[in-house]
């Protein structure tokens, strides 16, 4: 048998486009889905922003920009990443305590750093360097993986997810941690193991309460009962509720939403995009953009299932569900099935931070499905 390594996967491409994105390291259909999901994220910004063309500008460059960013993450071997992985981890963890202790504080949190000219949150970045470092972990150690390797990951996972959570940031740290531990999952843990990590997480909810700070308080009470305090608190569920219900089966048309038009919607460029999407295409859009993400998800996780080697196929796996996580929970908040936490729409919410980590996701997927070995005869 002689080793043929391919750029694109194992068919050659039909179509000198398909011979361009392959060169690109680029998965056609996946590149298909994103362009999508973007096209439909300016199109709802445009109506959300009060048909503002110099909102669709600028998230149009933080588009542009993504996709950039992906196509270079594209380009760096797997095998590189898994090298540079205990590194990237400890610098992290080192930006993180400069984070603690000199932190810039914005809006009564210490989460950013300001270098004079950029400003950023070092903590956006955790959510895939903490599987990156997992996986490097647990791939040389034998699958399905054993509860005292398990256990290590665990520390792996809680030690940067701690730290975010004295910023005080809940949704970032609960999402760092959603993506570390599906690492463990995807490994194989037994399932007993699993039930009694989840019945040890319910009998520490009280203790978890008594250090949650008071407006994390206010947002679990919030979306148990939005009615307690509908001119505060519960303010943002109920209008978002309301703009998705109002929406109907078909819709009102696009630009013709009032909860955001008549500004009855707060954050409806960012947080509650979805509830603009939803009043103004119907149940019938929303099903359709829900379908459009799935498409993305299994996508990648497909090509996660293709990868050749333990490290490969535990990240792309993780990553693909911190995506879907993405998704679940902002929508579970438009809907008022989930706590509001902060975590925008990839791809449609306005916003750059969170835009750059869903991208550099999906370029270190990319890369993994597109550096794989075909052996030939």
């Amino acid at each position: 048998m002689s080793e043929t390594v391919l750029t694109g996967g194992s068919q050659p491409a039909a179509t000198a486009g398909g011979r361009l994105l392959q060169a690109l390291r680029l998965d056609p259909p996946l590149l298909l889905g994103l362009i999508a999901v973007s096209v439909v994220g300016l199109m709802v910004l445009y109506s959300a922003s009060g048909a503002s063309p110099d909102t669709v500008i600028n998230q149009g460059i933080r588009l542009g920009i993504g996709f950039v960013l992906m196509l270079a993450v594209a380009q760096i071997p797997p095998r590189n990443l898994r090298q540079w992985t205990p590194w990237i981890y400890v610098a992290a963890i080192g930006l993180l305590v400069w984070v603690a202790v000199a932190g810039v504080v914005g809006q009564g949190a210490q989460r950013w750093i300001d270098l004079g000219f950029i400003r950023f949150q070092p903590s956006e970045a955790m959510k895939i360097i903490v599987p990156m470092m997992v996986a490097w972990y647990l791939a040389d150690r034998g699958l399905p993986v054993r509860l005292p390797h398990a256990l290590v990951a665990f520390v792996i996972v809680l030690v940067p997810a701690a730290m975010i959570a004295r910023q005080p940031d809940l949704g970032t740290a609960l999402l760092v941690a959603a993506t570390g531990l599906f690492v463990v999952f995807l490994a194989g843990l037994r399932w007993r193991w699993i039930f009694a990590i989840g019945g040890l997480a319910a009998a520490a909810a009280p203790v978890v309460w008594m250090f949650m700070q008071q407006y994390q308080r206010e947002r679990v009470l919030t979306f148990l009962n939005p009615e307690r305090d509908p001119l505060g608190a519960g303010y943002h569920i109920i209008q978002s509720k309301i703009a998705v219900g109002s929406g109907g089966l078909y819709g009102k048309g696009w630009l013709n939403g009032t909860q955001s038009h008549l500004d009855f919607l707060p954050e409806r460029s960012t947080d509650f995009v979805f509830a603009v999407f939803g009043e103004e295409f119907g149940l019938f859009g929303a099903v359709v953009l829900i379908l459009i993400y799935l498409f993305i998800i299994g996508r990648c996780l497909y090509l996660a299932g293709q990868a050749q080697d333990n490290f490969s196929r535990l990240l792309a796996g993780s990553l693909a569900l911190m995506v879907f996580v993405y998704v679940f929970v902002n929508i579970g908040m438009a809907t008022g099935l989930l706590p509001v936490v902060g975590i925008p729409l990839p791809l449609v919410s306005y916003g750059g931070t969170a835009m750059v980590t869903v991208f550099a996701a999906f370029g270190i997927i990319m890369s993994i499905h597109s550096h794989k070995r075909v052996f030939a005869p």
